[in-house]
């Protein structure tokens, strides 16, 4: 599935990087009918709505992060594309994919086999994989946001930063996880969706945690 021209400027990659991307949707598109990678209703607008989505969760993100990991990754949004935008300016230098289901990680692993992208992905539980020790954690239409603070807190750094994209009800989950956790957050609009945010938080502690 080729990227359609008015897309391209949002986009803003290289040549290469655009090349891994156009493979990306081309085989979203060929498996998805078979493990439901993304939700049929969104593959028409799949630029948009995953891609381009993807793309702005690392220009918002701390640029040149040292490993990114990305949790219940399914699909490969964001932490697929943040791998596969390996030679941009922004990306990190390791990129590290966490999914349960064998099937999505068999897509994921493809995708990186036909594109030529490093990038490991741990086919295991969130909570039970080895903690990453990320300074960038992504996750996307995972869970909700205290729940998400509890894989934060697993899996990355003390001085790591969390970058969560939400949709419409973010008010009401922000709210709620500030009632079991502490922490910095700035909201980014989101391009792709004028009711979605990306959360960006950091600094993150538990309620009534005490540093030694």
């Amino acid at each position: 599935m080729s990227c359609p021209e008015h897309i391209k400027s949002h986009l803003n990659v290289s040549r290469e990087t655009l090349d891994r991307l156009e493979t990306l949707a081309e085989l979203l598109e060929k498996w998805n009918p078979r493990i439901n990678l993304v939700s049929k209703s969104t593959i028409d607008d799949l630029w948009t709505r995953h891609i381009l989505d993807s793309v702005q969760v690392l220009r918002s993100a701390p640029a040149k992060a040292i490993h990114w990991v990305d949790i219940g990754s399914g699909g490969g949004f964001p932490g697929l594309v943040v791998a596969l935008m390996f030679d941009e300016p922004e990306a990190p230098v390791k990129v590290t994919l966490i999914e349960s289901d064998q099937r999505k990680c068999a897509f994921l692993r493809t995708v990186l086999r036909e594109t030529g992208t490093k990038c490991v992905v741990i086919t295991e539980r969130i909570e039970k994989a080895e903690p990453q020790n990320a300074d960038v954690l992504s996750a996307r239409a995972l869970a909700d946001l205290s729940l998400l603070c509890e894989f934060a807190e697993r899996h990355m750094q003390v001085s790591g930063t969390a970058m969560f994209p939400k949709g419409a009800r973010w008010q009401k989950e922000l709210k709620s996880a500030q009632e079991s956790w502490s922490f910095d957050c700035e909201v980014v609009k989101s391009t792709t969706d004028p009711e979605a945010v990306v959360l960006k938080i950091g600094e993150l502690k538990r309620v009534g945690s005490h540093t030694p």
